[in-house]
């Protein structure tokens, strides 16, 4: 038998399938960080994000017969943790007002070059980083986001616009000052 780590996804899915704990435990290693990394940036505490990654790779294990290899299995386990996470705020009923936006502190030149982006997605509103992490994270449509939200398809793609927009201002760098100081000057 050869070893776990030589196969591709698409093998080990189907490994795991027939009940290949070891090659499911494969997927789980090259996965698993990028599936709490998503749910992090959907707002998830690092102890819920762990929770909800490893009941998702449950489901997947259990589910793995329906993985049929057309898209990455990354994106395919990313889903799950995503509808995952929906679910379990629904059920806590922790939805955040939109009009509860968090205060926009300046961004100077210096600290701009040091931002990232889970500190980028900070500035934005708890619904925004939900569906741009949703869309651009973990894969989903503009009708699935707005389906396991419970929300207008229009309302999902301005918020996705909103985010993104607000995410490029973040990470856009601002334009140096040095060339009108010397125009000033002559």
């Amino acid at each position: 038998m050869s070893n776990p780590i030589d196969l591709h996804d698409v093998e080990l899915a189907a490994l795991a399938a027939a009940g290949g704990r070891r090659e499911f435990g494969e997927l789980v290693r090259r996965h698993g960080s990028a599936v709490r990394a998503l749910l992090r940036r959907m707002g998830a505490d690092p102890a819920t994000a762990d929770d909800v990654a490893q009941d998702a790779f449950i489901q997947a294990f259990e589910k793995c017969a329906e993985f049929r290899g057309e898209g990455a299995f990354g994106a395919w386990v990313k889903r799950i943790a995503a509808r995952l996470y929906l679910k379990r705020k629904a059920k806590e009923a922790r939805y955040v007002s939109e009009t509860e936006a968090p205060a926009e502190e300046p961004i100077h030149a210096d600290q701009a070059s040091r931002m990232d982006l889970d500190e980028a997605l900070k500035g934005l509103t708890d619904i925004e980083r939900l569906c741009v992490s949703l869309c651009h994270g973990a894969g989903l449509s503009h009708p699935e986001i707005a389906a396991a939200l419970n929300t207008p398809l229009g309302t999902v793609k301005s918020h996705v616009k909103r985010g993104l927009d607000k995410l490029r201002a973040r990470l856009s760098p601002e334009p140096d000052n040095l060339g009108r100081a010397a125009d000033v000057r002559a």
